[in-house]
């Protein structure tokens, strides 16, 4: 990962993948495994793209079996240079995303036993690269991820506190100045790091103003990507930015995608509601959300978006007990804290 024309063969390959273009991303990663076989660089690129050619993969049986074949034999090749030398960066970064990938998958299907495990594994790779981020600079990235979550997660789940004595103590803002590094620096986690701080920064921090500058880094340079264009519409549209907003949602209807539909009709019935002021088009089309196709992954929270917006309308029609209904709802699915402190603060 030291040779300068892998990497920018690697971050072409990337920038196809994350671009969508399947196409140039699959000669490429031919190219790679045919330079590179014993390396798990080729094998992970190809879960990568196929993790985004069928999204959400977990639904696509076949495309299931291919990336998991795939990531297995990434982690096969990882463990084999930490065989030669267990304090192989490049070996420990790839048999930590192989562990991640494994175990975020089993999460999405519902396997959580299988998803604890993997995650299990993973953590030893993930505690060895608190000390390699001057090696590797995608290392800022995983690092500051477990900084920030180790510390934010059992304040959401308090039933996980008793637990949290078996892991590193963590830093919330530590996390976030290092993911913000990963976002400049990283050569493989570059986008994934901009995807996740965003998502910190909107969830979390409620600073959807904050995140934009993430969001429409990849807004712009992966327009054909939905998760990309998805995040940024939400966090303009949540920072009020309207104006802007509005030609990415225009945008996203543009795209292929079955997580598209319910997404492009809350960010219209918001667009609406605050930008127009229309409350009838809005309900229509908060409505008409709820009536799509919803990734509990991906699009859940557009769901809790479009019982807000109800509640919200209900509330100026005078209507308190509907809107109740409608909140109510909306904090059963809800995980951002904007959204539920909305919610609760409905009386």
């Amino acid at each position: 990962m030291n040779d300068p024309v892998l990497q920018q063969t690697i971050q072409h390959t990337l920038d196809d993948i994350y671009n969508l273009d399947f196409v140039a991303a699959d000669a490429q990663i031919r190219q790679l495994r045919s330079r590179y076989p014993q390396h798990p660089v080729g094998p992970i690129l190809l879960a990568t793209k196929l993790e985004l050619q069928h999204l959400p993969v977990h639904e696509n049986k076949a495309a299931t079996v291919q990336f998991t074949q795939a990531v297995d034999q990434s982690l096969t090749l990882a463990k084999r240079m930490l065989d030669n030398d267990k304090n192989d960066p490049e070996g420990i970064f790839f048999a930590l995303t192989a562990h991640s990938y494994l175990a975020s998958l089993y999460n999405n299907q519902g396997e959580s036993i299988k998803a604890v495990s993997e995650s299990k594994r993973a953590y030893g790779y993930l505690k060895d690269g608190f000390h390699l981020t001057t090696k590797s600079p995608d290392f800022y990235f995983t690092t500051g991820l477990y900084n920030y979550y180790v510390e934010r997660y059992p304040v959401d789940h308090p039933v996980v506190r008793p637990f949290m004595f078996f892991f590193a103590d963590g830093n919330m803002a530590q996390g976030i100045k290092q993911m913000d590094i990963a976002t400049k620096r990283a050569l493989f986690m570059r986008p994934v790091a901009n995807y996740f701080l965003a998502h910190v920064l909107i969830k979390h921090e409620m600073q959807p103003g904050r995140a934009t500058a993430y969001t429409k880094y990849l807004a712009d340079k992966y327009p054909n990507n939905p998760l990309f264009g998805m995040i940024n519409a939400e966090a303009l549209l949540l920072a009020g930015r309207y104006a802007e907003a509005r030609p990415y949602v225009q945008r996203l209807k543009q795209l292929r995608s079955k997580l598209i539909p319910l997404a492009v009709s809350a960010f219209e019935g918001m667009l609406a509601e605050h930008a127009d002021k229309d409350d009838l088009a809005a309900s229509d089309l908060y409505q008409a959300a709820l009536r799509h196709y919803v990734n509990g992954a991906y699009t859940k929270e557009y769901q809790a978006f479009a019982y807000a917006g109800l509640a919200r309308i209900a509330t100026r029609a005078n209507d308190r007990n509907r809107a109740r209904l409608h909140y109510k709802k909306a904090l059963a699915i809800a995980e951002y804290k904007s959204v539920i402190r909305e919610a609760k603060a409905f009386k």
